[in-house]
């Protein structure tokens, strides 16, 4: 029987907060929280497992519910909340009224795999902004790369912040993290070009050959790529500045460099 909670005290709406504020609490249930139809409907589509779903009928009619839970197979645990606990509970501004508990998954280089033999990757060495890491997704999924692969991550990528700036896009792209060192390795056994966006011996970006597999990579703002990456380049790569600064966000950056690799493939 469907369960329905108004109380802030339930310890179901304790546990929702922890998911969504703290990364060990994800880590240690491997699960994490999706708010919003869209999003929830692109990690079903990706294949994530949904386990749980809380709504407020306020917001989102049960129709739309018992619509959203005909696209699940396996079977979940249904709980209505009043609109008070649902809007203590959202994260977004603008909510829409539904969440689900969702499995996490083992973003391994192991289990990375390509359907070409020039595949075409993003490479972000230590972003630190969920935002940022939201938008380098975006624009990965834009672009329909072949894989996201994330250095050194300082932050969970199953961060609801990381969710909520991918509108999604963290269950459309194939993704895995390492270190610097395992994803170097990672590339030279699969002879994928790497193509560091850098100051130092570099050239213009559209000089370079993107058509065979090619991994494109950005450091962050701040600093840029680190020594490692420097020193096992195929190739540095700039974009040629014109204004006062000698800098771009990181995923506008990411997007310049990704569409005319995508250029010379077509």
């Amino acid at each position: 029987m469907q369960k329905f909670i108004s109380s802030f005290q339930n310890q179901a709406v304790k546990r929702i907060l922890q998911l969504q504020e703290k990364s060990r609490a994800r880590k240690k249930e491997h699960v994490f929280v999706v708010e919003g139809i869209r999003e929830i409907n692109l990690a079903i589509k990706g294949g994530y497992q949904v386990t749980e779903l809380y709504y407020s009928s306020d917001l989102f009619p049960a129709e739309k519910a018992e619509n959203l839970l005909s696209l699940i197979s396996n079977p979940v645990d249904v709980t209505e909340l009043s609109s008070e606990v649902y809007q203590k509970i959202a994260y977004r501004g603008s909510t829409e009224g539904v969440l689900a508990i969702v499995g996490s998954r083992e973003l391994s280089l192991q289990n990375l795999t390509f359907k070409t033999k020039n595949p075409l990757i993003l490479v972000a060495e230590a972003p630190e902004k969920p935002g940022n890491i939201g938008a380098l997704l975006r624009t990965a999924d834009a672009a329909a790369v072949d894989a996201v692969l994330i250095a050194n991550p300082r932050t969970d990528m199953f961060n609801p912040n990381i969710i909520r700036s991918s509108v999604g896009c963290i269950f459309t792209n194939k993704i895995a993290t390492g270190s610097t060192s395992e994803i170097i390795a990672f590339l030279k056994e699969r002879k994928i070009a790497i193509f560091g966006a850098a100051l130092q011996a570099s050239v213009p970006y559209h000089s370079v050959d993107f058509t065979g597999g090619s991994a494109i990579v950005v450091g962050t703002e701040a600093t840029g790529l680190s020594c490692e990456w420097l020193e096992n380049t195929t190739q540095n790569i700039i974009i040629p500045m014109e204004g006062a600064i000698d800098s771009m966000n990181v995923s506008v950056a990411a997007g310049i460099l990704i569409f005319e690799a995508k250029r010379q493939r077509r």
